[in-house]
């Protein structure tokens, strides 16, 4: 079953939101709905293969240099795993705030949320500006 068919509206290809547009339309939804199933489905393919990966290079080596090359490589495999992981739970975060309704909006001031940035990352949460005085406060922190 294509992508499409589960989702209920098809895109016309090429489509892309537009400022024209009312904001998160269903169209709009759709787009970003697509756009994060699509990236989920890469990351988890991308999984698979690693885990396939380590488990054939499970042998052993015979020369410590080499034993010791090939666990740092799989540390920093695991690492960019877990890296991945944390990305799929802000995806399916992402997807329920479609469900819910909230997709698109502020966290903090409840504006939209400019549809150049979410197109570059389809995730977020806070607007820009939003966003900066976030990170302004966490360097404050510190």
């Amino acid at each position: 079953m294509a992508l499409a068919e589960t989702l209920g509206t098809d895109l016309p290809i090429g489509y892309s939101p537009s400022e024209d547009e009312a904001f998160m339309s269903p169209r709009q939804l759709e787009f970003f709905r697509h756009k994060l199933l699509d990236w989920k489905n890469e990351i988890v393919e991308g999984s698979r293969e690693t885990i396939s990966n380590l488990q054939e290079e499970t042998g052993s080596h015979p020369d410590m240099t080499d034993r010791a090359s090939t666990e740092a490589d799989r540390t920093l495999e695991l690492r960019a795993r877990d890296r991945q992981r944390k990305l799929v739970a802000k995806i399916d975060a992402a997807l329920a705030r479609i469900e819910d309704g909230s997709y698109g909006y502020c966290e903090v001031t409840g504006e939209p949320i400019q549809l150049a940035r979410l197109q570059a990352r389809p995730i977020a949460m806070l607007t820009i500006e939003a966003q900066e005085r976030h990170e302004q406060k966490e360097r404050i922190g510190k």
